[in-house]
């Protein structure tokens, strides 16, 4: 994964490379979460939230999808309080 100007590439688990736009990050119990959108000039974009799970020394930074209900809620509380004017809908 490369990072450039709040950009970066995911590489999906079947191989297809995705860009997404850096809205925020956060850090809970340790791990580093990122906020992202593939489309940052929407009004109401769909966003994801990516887990760091590098190794420690690794050359490129490692994220996952972060899936789990109960995380997705604690960081969406999180991601709007940085993002004060924003709203997060989790489905």
């Amino acid at each position: 994964m490369n990072t450039n100007d709040n950009v970066i590439k995911f590489i999906s688990s079947d191989n297809e490379e995705l860009l997404f736009s850096v809205l925020e990050q956060t850090t809970l119990n340790g791990v580093n979460y990122l906020l992202v959108t593939a489309e940052p000039d929407e009004e109401e974009a769909e966003c994801f939230v990516l887990k760091e799970v590098s190794e420690k020394g690794a050359q490129e930074v490692v994220y996952d999808m972060v899936e789990d209900d109960k995380t997705l809620d604690a960081l969406s509380g999180i991601f709007a309080e940085l993002l004060e004017d924003t709203e997060i809908v989790t489905e």
